[in-house]
């Protein structure tokens, strides 16, 4: 990189990801007057919101889905969809000025290479050359698919849940759905309207209530809120087992229980997809299952192999300390319970970029005019 003849634009701090934990931090460096540029890989902000399931609906209130200095603009209690979330990102962009290019996704980040602590970011025939990147690129980011998957027969529609749309995408026939987390349960249950579903695996529990604008409702979320603010946190001895537990575990069902999905008439199946037999899959207890679609909601893995040298530990997490790597100027944000269990949910963006934020101006010192990314020649 020392060598580099390419035009390059020069950036204090680098926020690589324009989600809500990558725009409260812009939030915060504008607040403290501090020079940043935040790119992101999609055409349009909000765009990750927009790719999910039409249907989709956050399993937060409004209330809490707010980043920092600007409510979620709807009643308190409601549910907003992942379209809304996506305009309202969009929105906060704009509302606040913050500095983002998109269409612009970063393949590689190095360290300069010409004895300063500097990074250069490598975007396609693009570089960016910044003190402080901040990676705010979401924790889960490539599908996660048994092998198996490529010995079922070819009839079979295969999807992914981060491909579903809709059931308008699925052929005649029965569906399994692969998976009992959010996703699985909010596919599974969408489906049994038009189709004969299955869902397999086992639940990793769920919520002792539904999730509706009651009283008692409000009353279980706002202590479900207290506990994950103040007790499922790195600060104590049960917040610090949740996490040791927390990036490999699906979380409980919240909205679409055990409840919902048998009144929607979802057959399910705690055993696990195994083998494949004569095309078809089969469950651990021997269960041939005669199915013409299957949705994968197997989950997603993290992916940082595009960091150099390697950030990450064995389990393919980033080695960080409440959201500060041990490369001094490289900090993650969005990664599951870096302080909390609510660290990969929109309520707890704007703690972790806030105290990210302040961990990287203690790194600069005095706040500094703020100021828009320049172009000079390297």
């Amino acid at each position: 990189m020392s060598a580099m003849t390419e035009t390059t634009e020069r950036v204090e701090t680098l926020i690589i990801g324009a989600g809500q934990t990558g725009l409260a931090a812009g939030y915060y460096l504008s607040k403290r007057g501090h020079p940043f540029l935040i790119v992101d890989a999609n055409d349009r902000i909000g765009d990750q919101w927009r790719r999910r399931w039409d249907s989709l609906k956050l399993f937060s209130p409004a209330r809490w889905d707010g980043l920092p200095g600007k409510e979620f603009p709807a009643p308190g209690w409601s549910y907003p969809t992942g379209r809304q979330m996506a305009d309202y990102v969009e929105s906060y962009a704009a509302w606040f000025e913050l500095p983002v290019r998109c269409a612009t996704r970063v393949d590689r980040l190095v360290r300069a290479g010409d004895g300063s602590d500097e990074f250069v970011a490598v975007a396609g025939d693009r570089r960016f050359r910044a003190r402080h990147v901040i990676v705010a690129t979401g924790a889960f980011t490539v599908p996660t698919i048994p092998e198996i998957a490529g010995q079922l027969d070819p009839a079979i529609r295969q999807l992914h849940s981060g491909e579903y749309r809709n059931p308008s995408q699925l052929a005649d026939g029965p569906v399994l759905v692969v998976g009992v987390g959010h996703s699985g349960a909010d596919i599974a249950f969408e489906a049994a309207g038009t189709h004969r579903t299955v869902l397999s695996g086992k639940s990793h529990g769920e919520i002792p209530f539904r999730v509706l604008d009651t009283w008692r409702a409000h009353v279980m979320l706002r202590l479900l809120g207290f506990a994950e603010a103040y007790v499922l946190t790195i600060r104590t001895p049960i917040g610090r087992k949740a996490a040791s537990r927390s990036r490999v575990l699906a979380a409980p069902l919240l909205r679409v229980r055990s409840a919902e999905l048998a009144q929607a008439g979802v057959e399910r199946h705690e055993a696990r997809v195994a083998s494949v037999q004569d095309g078809k899959p089969v469950l651990e207890d021997g269960t041939v299952l005669d199915v013409a679609n299957i949705i994968w909601a197997t989950g997603f893995r993290p992916d940082y192999t595009w960091i150099e040298p390697p950030v990450t530990g064995d389990d393919g997490w980033p080695v960080e300390h409440r959201d500060v790597s041990a490369v001094p100027g490289l900090y993650f944000l969005g990664v599951p319970f870096q302080y909390g269990v609510d660290s990969i949910l929109i309520h707890g963006a704007s703690r972790d970029a806030r105290y990210v934020v302040d961990r990287l101006a203690q790194r600069v010192g005095a706040p500094v005019a703020a100021g828009r990314a320049e172009a000079v020649t390297a």
